[in-house]
C-alpha cells in the first residue's frame, strides 16, 4: 500500500504512520489487494484526507466500511461516484437534507462537493474487499482512524461531529464536547430510518447553524465537479 496523502495529514499523523501496527496494517492491505478484489482503488484509500485537509476541516461525517459492490467506493463514506446507483443510506441522507433544507433531492451520489467544503468523510476502516462487510476490519484500520479522530479533536477547535448509529456514537469518546458540537442519531439505512431514528434529525440545519454563516456547508452536491 503507497501512502498517497495530503502533506497537511501526513506531518500530522507521522506517529501513526511510523507505528508498528500501521506497518503490519500497510502489508496486510498490500496482501489484500494482490490476492483479493478490494475496495477503494489503491489511489483512493486516502482520499477523504486529500479532499480536506486538516486545516480545511469544518465538519466530520464517521462510517464504517467502504461500499463492497463494483464501482462505489471511491474513499469518502456514504460517498458513491457520479452515475452509481445510490445505495439507500445515502438516498436516506438526501431526503433529509430535503426535507430540512428544501434542497431537491440531486441526481449525482458523489460527496466530493461536501469534501471540498471542509466535510471529512471518514469510514472507520478504509478498505474492503469485494462483496465481503466487514472483511478488513481488525487489522489496525480501527486503531489509525480513532488516532485520526483524537487528533481533530485536539488540534481543531469548533468541529461538527455527525456520528450516526451505535457504532459512529462509540466515538464520541474521543472527543472533547466542551470545545466540539456532537450531533448523533440513529444511522440513516433504511432498518433504523423506517424504525423513526433518522428523519427529523435536522443535523444538517443544526450543523450549520453551529459554524455560522460564514462558515457554514452548502449541501447541495449538484456541481460540475459532482
Amino acid at each position: 500500500m503507497q501512502l498517497q496523502i495530503h502533506p497537511n495529514w501526513e506531518k500530522t499523523l507521522a506517529k501513526e504512520f511510523n507505528a508498528s501496527y500501521f506497518k503490519k496494517l500497510t502489508a496486510f492491505v498490500a496482501n489484500q489487494y494482490a490476492h483479493y478484489s478490494c475496495y477503494p482503488t489503491q489511489r483512493n484509500i486516502f482520499q477523504a484526507f486529500n479532499a480536506c485537509p486538516l486545516d480545511q476541516l469544518k465538519v466530520v461525517i464517521i462510517g464504517q466500511d467502504p461500499y463492497h459492490g463494483p464501482g462505489q467506493a471511491h474513499g469518502l463514506s456514504f460517498s458513491v461516484p457520479k452515475g452509481v446507483k445510490h445505495p439507500p443510506s445515502l438516498v436516506n441522507i438526501f431526503k433529509e437534507i430535503e426535507n430540512d433544507l428544501d434542497i431537491p433531492y440531486p441526481k449525482s451520489g458523489n460527496l466530493m462537493p461536501w469534501a471540498k467544503q471542509g466535510v471529512f468523510l471518514l469510514n472507520a476502516s478504509l478498505t474492503v474487499q469485494a462483496h465481503q462487510a466487514g472483511s478488513n476490519q481488525k487489522q489496525g484500520w480501527e486503531q489509525f482512524t480513532d488516532a485520526v479522530i483524537k487528533t481533530i479533536s485536539e488540534e481543531k477547535v469548533g468541529v461538527v461531529f455527525m456520528l450516526w448509529g451505535t457504532y459512529a456514537k462509540k466515538k464520541s469518546n474521543l472527543i472533547d464536547t466542551s470545545k466540539h458540537l456532537v450531533l448523533t442519531s440513529g444511522h440513516p439505512s433504511p432498518l433504523s430510518a423506517n424504525r423513526g431514528y433518522w428523519f427529523g434529525n435536522k443535523h444538517f440545519s443544526r450543523c450549520n447553524e453551529y459554524l455560522g454563516a460564514a462558515h457554514e456547508i452548502v449541501w447541495s452536491v449538484e456541481s460540475s465537479s459532482a
